[in-house]
């Protein structure tokens, strides 16, 4: 990756430069039997039709607050990088009464409700797939992101020294998120080509860095499960021959 990223919508501009072809997330529910891969280049437009809406539909500003009350799923990733691109801060399982926007999930909808602001809920459901009846107070993600542009400018630059992340009680900017994930790949051993396979949640930062800000700095690929304690033991030795694993954190 380039050594002048310095956050992480610069990490996947360079990811998308270098190899677009290559899977960047791979994702797995053991509660649904869901497995979804998105190349870089597929993620890239995913976080392009988001970055839209937040600037767009949301009219979502450099440092707005977002509260982020969803799992480890492929679309939470999604909407990371996507705030990363429009300079909005996400605040990860944040006080939605707090917050400028919330985005919940099927589970944390009634708190979600705190948020004065724009509210995005997500069914989570296989394939993107929308909520069968739109909940009230909220836009369905499923319905709004798809017919939003596949190419991102943001109107005003993103400052790198801003706060981009706060997780389990530390705030980072945008550098300071790009520098820890660096020194998290090389402690993990990641390298361009490296497959970690991730069943940490998304509600600390050790499971957002596995999940996907290491493997996305070092050039490799996340293997990204949710509900991985479902999984026996020797399927999960089996998915992590078959989708080429190199290094773990669960």
């Amino acid at each position: 990756m380039n050594a002048s990223d310095r956050t992480p919508a610069d990490l996947l501009r360079s990811a998308l430069a270098a190899d677009p072809a290559r899977p960047l997330v791979t994702f797995y529910d053991d509660a649904t039997g869901e497995r979804v891969e998105l190349s870089v280049a597929t993620f890239a437009n995913w976080v392009a039709k988001t970055a839209n809406l937040l600037q767009g539909d949301l009219a979502a500003e450099p440092g707005d607050r977002l509260a982020l009350l969803l799992p480890a799923h492929w679309q939470s990733a999604v909407w990371l990088i996507a705030c990363s691109s429009v300079g909005v801060t996400v605040a990860v399982d944040g006080d939605p009464a707090d917050a400028d926007l919330v985005v919940s999930g099927p589970d944390t909808l009634e708190a979600a409700l705190a948020c004065s602001g724009e509210r995005i809920a997500l069914a989570l459901r296989p394939l993107g797939g929308r909520f069968p009846q739109p909940p009230a107070g909220f836009a369905d993600y499923a319905v709004e992101a798809p017919s939003q542009g596949d190419r991102f400018a943001p109107y005003a630059p993103v400052d790198a020294d801003a706060p981009a992340l706060v997780v389990g009680g530390t705030e980072l900017t945008g550098a300071q998120l790009v520098d820890r994930a660096r020194a998290d790949a090389a402690e993990l051993g990641l390298a361009p080509g490296s497959r970690l396979l991730s069943g940490r949640p998304y509600d600390t930062w050790e499971g957002l860095s596995a999940g996907l800000y290491a493997p996305l700095a070092s050039g490799g690929s996340v293997v990204l499960c949710r509900n991985l304690d479902k999984l026996p033991q020797e399927s999960l030795d089996k998915r992590v021959e078959s989708e080429r694993v190199t290094s773990t954190a669960v």
